[in-house]
């Protein structure tokens, strides 16, 4: 099969290329998936599992990309909860094979089914981002309506799809980003908008809640507009300071299904949508992920 891999963590360009692997197999409660699309984090060429197993042994050649859209074609012993032909999308693990082949072995656990008429690069824009927003918003900062929410970085995977989650539950936006993102911030649903190149991000006064997606100074600076009782949620990095009577949480996203399968329906029925903004191929791929675009890049494979 035809598949992206990178070979040396030292070299320019991670010496991604696109090479013939083996068809991969499929273990104990695994499903080999035919992807039909693929996403991918630029960042994870410098993730310690894009180069190691989970016993820290190198596994180069291996093929990157953790998000995958596509058709459940075989299963492994023991997998329960899909079959053969369904349509699924989810998370590659992280210290396996992932995404960016045309066919990929996933835990079946990390999937869920596809509603017909969501789009396979939809789908596959949807899983990093979506479960991100959806665990710091929901499941760790337990938004509310009536609270102020503070969404770094508006104008991307994370905080496109954070804006529009945070305003399911009524509270009130404040977003941040480029002067650029001005007009998809308003589109999104953003109450308010500072551009951080431009505007004192103090002005903001008071929130209830932080998502932050920079870390560093703003990450910082973030922490001390929270009201006591306030909540941060970072992906970027450790928090360095804690809010007064508040809380402050670093977190990775988790697969899960249950999750999954409520985004799904959300796309499904028009009230979310990922920001995608080009598609590429497999041959497009090594250039895809060294040319920094506004939202996702989707790579398609069928």
């Amino acid at each position: 099969m035809r598949a992206i891999t990178v070979r040396d963590r030292e070299a320019e360009g991670y010496g991604l290329s696109l090479t013939e692997l083996p068809y991969p197999h499929a273990a104990e409660n695994d499903v080999i998936v035919e992807v039909h699309a693929a996403g991918f984090t630029r960042g994870e060429l410098d993730w310690p599992g894009t180069w190691t197993d989970r016993a820290g042994h190198d596994r180069t050649p291996s093929v990157p990309g953790h998000e995958l859209s596509g058709v459940v074609v075989e299963l492994g012993y023991g997998t329960t909860g899909l079959t053969v032909g369904q349509r699924v999308f989810g998370l590659a693990d992280w210290t396996r094979n992932g995404s960016l082949a045309e066919y990929v072995a996933v835990e079946a656990r990390n999937l869920a089914p596809l509603p017909a008429g969501i789009d396979h690069v939809a789908a596959a824009a949807l899983p990093i981002s979506g479960l991100t927003a959806w665990q710091a918003l929901v499941d760790h900062a337990h938004l509310q309506a009536g609270q102020s929410v503070l969404v770094h970085g508006v104008g991307g995977s994370v905080g496109s799809v954070a804006v529009q989650l945070a305003g399911e539950t009524g509270a009130h936006i404040v977003g941040t980003g480029r002067a650029s993102d001005r007009d998809l911030a308003g589109t999104l649903g953003v109450h308010e908008f500072l551009d951080l190149d431009r505007d004192h991000l103090e002005d903001i006064g008071e929130v209830d809640v932080v998502l932050d997606v920079i870390g560093g100074e703003i990450r910082d600076r973030s922490t001390k507009l929270l009201r006591p009782g306030g909540t941060l949620v970072t992906i970027a990095d450790p928090p360095t300071i804690h809010p007064p009577d508040g809380r402050a949480i670093f977190f990775v996203v988790e697969p899960n299904r249950d999750r999954l399968a409520q985004l799904a329906t959300r796309l499904h029925r028009g009230r979310l949508t990922p920001l995608v903004t080009a598609t590429e191929d497999l041959t497009g791929t090594p250039a895809a992920f060294t040319e920094p675009t506004r939202g996702r890049t989707i790579i398609t494979l069928r």
